[in-house]
């Protein structure tokens, strides 16, 4: 038998698993394949927790419906932080949610539109967001981190169906953290982003102060109930047939009061994993509607080719890859009128 504290540090460790396992995944199936992250465990009690796991069977777990997820990020903690960032009084806080492990994203952003710190006279930010999962080298992230002072990592578990989760953090934190900023955007780390057109699509007459979002806005969507389908929402999760007006989650902009908003108001939504969809009754809870923007041609999904001249006039696209963004960033700021 192991000594007391070895067990009590071993009970302490699979304590944590369960906590998180709890509330990202509601099936025996999921269990087994979910992979802690290793820096969740400290090096001198991992050997223990090993013996255990090879004699420990995962706890049966009864079909009793849909297990909602836990999107109120008070649930949750911030380990990684850079709130020094927002003493600058940004303009705006351009927040990317991105994988641990997807550094050539993030590096790519860095290059480009993440590089961009004063914009049309006013400053901007950028951070990512950061989950814990078990494919990221904790190390690696501090070291990545301790360079370039970007990354804001919460203790939830970074995965697709805890989009929700992450998108709610990034609110708490711009809401608790980055007060002073007047404008953010929720901006995926697969995006074009044309920073310029941005801010000066910001700075018109007549664009609100407050209570303000917008973007690519999707109107009478349908709630998808096939079950193979990346956008499945069960009954259970959402009953409506169909979503309020809400903006395309892959960039939108706000002002900077609505993230407390959002997380006040969450306590009372019942959460489902279409994070953009999720915002869209945030804000019809709040009695508020997304806004269009001055140019929604503006706010674009995907363009089959690049053409310099189109991308000049755009805030936002789609994209394939990051070497993608780099080529396409570096053909958009040579020297020469781009149409």
């Amino acid at each position: 038998m192991l000594p007391k504290c070895q067990r009590y540090a071993a009970f302490q460790v699979i304590l944590k698993q369960c906590y998180h396992t709890y509330y990202s995944l509601s099936t025996r199936e999921r269990w087994q394949v979910f992979d802690m992250p290793p820096y969740r465990v400290h090096p001198k009690h991992r050997h223990i927790l090993n013996e255990i796991q090879t004699t420990t069977e995962p706890p049966t777990v009864q079909p009793v419906g849909v297990r909602y997820h836990q999107a109120y990020p008070g649930n949750y903690h911030f380990i990684m932080d850079n709130t020094e960032v927002c003493s600058q009084n940004p303009f705006l806080v351009l927040m990317v949610p991105v994988e641990p492990s997807n550094v050539a994203a993030r590096d790519a952003i860095r290059q480009t539109w993440g590089n961009e710190s004063l914009v049309q006279g006013q400053v901007v930010v950028t951070l990512f967001m950061l989950g814990v999962s078990g494919g990221a080298d904790v190390e690696k992230l501090q070291q990545e981190n301790l360079q370039y002072h970007d990354l804001i990592q919460s203790d939830f578990v970074d995965s697709y169906l805890n989009l929700t989760i992450k998108t709610m953090v990034i609110m708490d934190w711009l809401a608790t953290h980055c007060r002073t900023a007047a404008y953010a955007m929720k901006v995926d780390s697969d995006m074009f982003l044309n920073i310029d057109n941005l801010v000066i699509m910001l700075q018109k007459p007549g664009i609100p102060k407050r209570n303000y979002l917008t973007g690519l806005l999707m109107v009478n969507r349908p709630v998808i109930r096939t079950k193979s389908s990346k956008w499945y929402v069960p009954e259970e999760m959402y009953p409506d047939p169909q979503y309020p007006t809400y903006t395309l989650g892959m960039g939108y902009v706000f002002s900077n009061d609505l993230p407390e908003k959002y997380v006040e108001v969450s306590k009372s939504i019942k959460p489902f994993n279409i994070e953009d969809a999720y915002i869209g009754m945030c804000m019809k809870n709040l009695g508020l509607t997304p806004s269009s923007p001055p140019d929604p041609s503006q706010f674009q999904s995907y363009n089959s080719k690049y053409n310099r001249c189109q991308f000049s006039k755009v805030i936002t696209y789609i994209l394939s890859s990051a070497p993608q963004l780099v080529n396409y960033w570096t053909d958009l700021k040579k020297p020469g009128p781009p149409c």
